[in-house]
This record gives structure tokens, C-alpha cells and sequence, in this order.
């Protein structure tokens, strides 16, 4: 199948990045978008993009910080291709790596304690909820059929340097699963930020920001909206996060 049909291509920071994603199966949306504002690496920091999908999140902060270098690790083989096309049409080839694998055999992918931040858009919901087929790309992608969230939990603590830092992106009312989890592998939270859809309505979703052999002390951040009403125009902050 010709690329015009099989992947639409998206512009992100106003034409600056380009994005390949397939028209049917896994697309990003604006959860990745904040997962990659929610990092802040140092300027050489080695990143792991941990379930890259179409590497979006790779290919914005490979924008955000242009001297980071970035790991994209992604079990599904056509996303792997549509990450790589992506890295060759941003001209990334220097800056970024595409590993083809399993989170879950992470020792035989990638040295340990060989990465300063892991960003990691993990599945979001049990196997058995909801009703879905195991088998589409979508459903892999959402649902923990290829790794649960305490095994891309132990996937980054194993990626990442002590004192290094993981960024996730969570449902918000999964938010103390993913909290309990990060503390049972042995990362600390430190920064978290609820995100809500507009303001007056309940938080979807949680960013956190945990580091590898850290200690107590969790910083709540304001709260963010995504849109200004219900059903209304992104704020000024969402609109910004597109527009680079």
C-alpha cells in the first residue's frame, strides 16, 4: 500500500515537524503532546521513549531540547517503521535511535542505568476492560496486552541512571495505581500535574514525574485545562504546546 494511503501526515510548531501516523490503528493525541512538554531534560540528557507509538513524543522534544539525544523503543513492528520514517523526514537520524522490542526483555535492548529520563505513555487500561480485539494496534496500545504498567515501570527504573527522572502520563483516575506503582519499583514522585478537559470539570488525566532512588516529597502543580469551555477553543497554554 502506497505511504499516501496507508499514513496521513501531520504539522506540528507550524510546518517545523512533520509526523507520519497510520489512518487506521494507533494515532497520538493530546496525551502525548503533554507528556512531551512535561519533561524538562538537560541539555545533553540521553531520553528513553518508552512505548514510542509514532514517535511523537520523540520528535517534539527532539524540537524542545535540539542537543538531547533520544532512544524510541516500540513493540509493534508497523509503528517502528512509521517511527523511523519519521526520524529520516525530520533529518533526527544523528540525534535519535529506533529500537524495534519489548519492554519486558528491556536487558537484552538496552544497557542499564544508560538513560537520564525515561517518557513513558503506557497502556492505560486492564486487559479484560472494556470490550476491544486483542489483536488491532489501537487496542495493544491502550489495553495491557504487551506490558502492564509495573513492567514499564521496571523497564524504566532498569533504563534509567540513578537520581534519573521518569515522566508519565496516567489516567487520572488510575492516578493512585500509578503512584503505588512507581514507589514499589523504586521511584519517587516528585511533580505532579492533574489535567482537566475544561476548567469545572474532573481531572482525565495525570502527568508525574518521579525520580529513580528518590525520597519523599511530592509537589503538586496547578491544575491544567486543556480548553477554555466544554467544547470550546484550546487555552492559550494547550494552543501553545502545538504551536512550539
Amino acid at each position: 500500500m502506497a505511504i499516501a494511503e496507508e499514513f496521513s501526515e501531520e504539522s506540528l510548531f507550524a510546518g517545523r515537524l512533520r509526523c507520519l501516523q497510520p489512518r487506521q490503528g494507533y494515532r497520538f493525541s493530546v496525551d502525548a503532546v503533554l507528556l512531551a512538554h512535561f519533561l524538562t531534560p538537560e541539555p545533553d540528557a540521553r531520553i528513553l521513549d518508552l512505548g514510542a507509538g509514532c514517535g511523537v513524543v520523540s520528535l517534539i522534544l527532539s524540537h524542545r531540547w535540539p542537543m538531547v539525544s533520544l532512544v524510541a523503543l516500540e513493540v509493534q513492528p508497523r509503528l517502528a517503521e512509521v517511527i523511523r520514517r519519521n526520524v529520516a523526514i525530520n533529518t533526527l537520524e544523528d540525534r535519535c535511535t529506533v529500537i524495534e522490542g519489548d519492554c519486558r526483555r528491556i536487558a537484552t535492548l538496552l544497557p542499564p542505568n544508560s538513560c537520564d529520563w525515561v517518557a513513558a505513555n503506557p497502556p492505560y487500561y486492564p486487559t479484560g476492560s472494556g470490550r476491544h480485539n486483542p489483536e488491532t494496534e489501537r487496542a495493544k496500545a491502550r489495553h495491557e496486552i504487551l506490558g502492564t504498567i509495573g513492567e514499564m515501570a521496571e523497564a524504566a527504573v532498569f533504563a534509567l541512571k540513578v537520581g534519573g527522572r521518569a515522566a508519565f502520563v496516567y489516567p487520572a483516575a488510575r492516578g493512585e495505581t500509578l503512584l503505588g506503582v512507581l514507589w514499589e519499583n523504586g521511584l519517587a514522585p516528585q511533580r505532579l500535574q492533574r489535567v482537566h478537559p475544561y476548567p469545572g470539570a474532573e481531572a482525565g488525566l495525570v502527568l508525574v514525574e518521579a525520580v529513580k532512588g528518590g525520597g519523599e516529597g511530592l509537589a503538586v502543580l496547578p491544575s491544567f485545562f486543556i480548553c477554555q469551555e466544554k467544547g470550546g477553543a484550546y487555552t492559550v497554554e494547550m494552543a501553545a504546546m502545538y504551536a512550539g
